[in-house]
């Protein structure tokens, strides 16, 4: 394995639907002055309006989804919703991105999180909005969906916000510019550490 010098490192942002998990990353994105990048998934369904194979996702057919699957080549992936879509993440796509010495940041659900959590050892983050209160507030305030989806969320939110524990790092989203300004503080902990253990405490 390539050495380089300043070794990247993986970063899982993760937190229930409706937590505002896409904004926050989009702006750390912006002001971090870290090498940070966002990592791309693949994904089986079709591309919408305006996305961008290789940048957005990287769309694979059901059957190209199932025989890198197969072949081990996900280092995390799910079908979600029930839809008949797959979702992953590339082996290939991470390694790349950590020889290039970037802190790659994976935005992905609690499931996968989990799957690769004591494996890879990375620096986790649990993003929220406080309370299942503010969750709910929220997921009613887009007005896009009907009850039962809603209700589904709240479900699935329920059985996140139980494991959140299991990150290293918990951030309540009530106010974006501060959570950014947190989030920025807690990786720059990083910067000069090549390794942190999972158990100790910051």
């Amino acid at each position: 394995m390539n050495a380089v010098s300043k070794p990247g490192r993986l970063i899982i942002i993760s937190g229930p639907s409706g937590a505002g998990k896409s904004t926050v990353v989009k702006t750390l994105l912006q002001r971090s002055d870290l090498p940070l990048e966002l990592s791309v998934s693949a994904t089986t369904r079709s591309p919408r309006a305006g996305e961008v194979d290789g940048r957005d996702y990287y769309f694979l057919t059901q059957a190209e989804f199932a025989r890198r699957r197969l072949a081990g080549e996900f280092l995390e992936c799910k079908e979600v919703f029930g839809r008949g879509d797959w979702y992953g993440t590339l082996r290939s796509v991470v390694g790349s991105g950590l020889e290039r010495g970037k802190w790659l940041i994976l935005e992905i659900d609690v499931q996968g999180a989990l799957s690769i959590i004591d494996s890879e050892n990375p620096i986790t983050i649990f993003v929220h909005p406080g309370s299942m209160e503010a969750l709910e507030t929220r997921l009613r305030s887009r007005g896009t969906e009907e009850e039962a989806a809603i209700q589904r969320r709240l479900e699935v939110a329920r059985e996140e916000m139980a494991q959140r524990h299991r990150y290293r790092h918990e951030v309540i989203n009530d106010d974006l510019d501060e959570t950014v300004e947190n989030m920025c503080k807690l990786l720059k902990q990083y910067q000069n550490q090549r390794e942190i253990d999972p158990c100790s405490k910051n």
